[in-house]
């Protein structure tokens, strides 16, 4: 099997295994008690805040543990809803994950005003755009860092300075960005950031959300007092440590990672170039590491994702989220792929175990299928 869709999900890395399995089978002590077998757990949660904090460069006391980049998310949006009633709407963009957009969605019903950014044909969000929409009444502005389907990066900086200037908070999802792309939440400017363990080698299920000091976000689940009265329920230190060392070690490994992925996207595109395959590369040049957006003329993207997984590749479609809908997905529309391409896009995401090899099989069976297909 070659796997390709690492902006799905990625594979547990062996340094993020070999921290958990202590907290999974002897030290498996809840944190938050006053005994002394709970102390390596406490420890291991302070230790694990630490090292994910210096990879941002964030403070520790900045990082708050959640279930993933969907609970951050979440917790962000309907944050809104708590509050100055007078400064209340919220801007996001079209082409951001459906973690931001549902939620969004679900503060509307309740009251709460969302501006939608249009982008331009690579999915860049454009400042100006934000400033014709931002006002005094804008209380939060969420814009993702790198895109999921498409791999464009945004304008973090300076979108966040356009927000500030208005008095609004700036809320990056950064869940495919951080570990693959150098971070830093101070230089960035942003009051809070999402991210997910499991798209930076870590395990699933667990993720934390950056709240910069003097920030007050409303608790996203009430209970216990864990992560400072902020996100109630028994810590996750298993998964929390093994985030923590597969964090680590992307971060000390990410320039490293940026030019061999570069040369896997290039060679990849370069053969399909040659083959006199008739497609579009989706997105901008400045763009995530390995993630290749490509809609092929006259071509049904579920066809491709199928025919290729009966030869033992894994890609996507577009969004993993979307897998089952046949349908464009709102990223490629918001774009504007002309229709003779837009149904036939695929998304190929390259990772730490990808070889030029592997970039050879998927190029020969994209143009085999492609030529039968005819």
């Amino acid at each position: 099997m070659i796997y390709a869709d690492n902006a799905a999900t990625t594979k547990l890395c062996k340094e993020a295994y070999d921290a958990m399995k202590a907290y999974l089978l002897d030290e498996y002590g809840n944190a938050s008690q006053p005994y002394f077998f709970a102390k390596p757990a406490k420890k291991a949660l302070k230790q694990a805040r630490e090292t994910i904090a210096s990879c941002i460069g964030a403070d520790p006391e900045e990082i708050y543990f959640t279930s993933g980049g969907t609970e951050s998310d979440n917790w962000v949006i309907k944050a809104s809803l708590f509050f100055d009633k007078e400064k209340n709407e919220i801007i996001t963009s079209r082409i951001e994950h459906h973690a931001i957009l549902n939620s969004c969605s679900t503060v509307q019903t309740l009251g709460i005003p969302v501006t939608y950014l249009s982008v331009d044909s690579t999915g860049i969000i454009h400042p100006t755009e934000l400033e014709r929409c931002v006002s005094n009444r804008t209380s939060l502005v969420s814009i993702m860092y790198g895109n999921n389907e498409i791999g464009t990066i945004e304008p973090i900086k300076e979108l966040a300075e356009i927000a500030h200037t208005h008095g609004a908070l700036f809320h990056t999802d950064a869940v495919q960005a951080v570990g693959h792309v150098p971070m830093n939440v101070y230089d960035l400017n942003v009051d809070l950031l999402s991210a997910s363990a499991h798209k930076f080698n870590g395990p699933k299920g667990i993720g934390f959300l950056y709240i910069k000091k003097g920030v007050t976000v409303h608790p996203y689940a009430n209970g216990g007092l864990q992560e400072r009265g902020n996100r109630a329920g028994t810590e996750n230190v298993a998964g929390i440590v093994g985030m923590a060392a597969a964090l680590q070690k992307n971060t000390t490994q990410i320039e490293e990672g940026q030019r061999r992925l570069k040369v896997l996207e290039e060679t990849l595109v370069s053969y399909l170039k040659q083959a006199g395959l008739d497609f579009i590369r989706n997105g901008a040049e400045n763009h995530l590491p390995g993630n290749v957006s490509l809609s092929f003329r006259g071509a049904d993207g579920e066809m491709l994702l199928h025919r290729l997984d009966l030869k033992g590749i894994c890609i996507s479609t577009g969004s993993a989220c979307d897998s089952v809908n046949t349908q464009v997905s709102h990223v490629i529309k918001a774009i504007d792929v002309p229709k003779e391409y837009a149904e036939g896009t695929i998304r190929i995401t390259f990772g730490a175990d990808n070889t030029e090899d592997d970039v050879n099989q998927i190029a020969n069976a994209i143009i085999q299928v492609m030529l039968e297909s005819k």
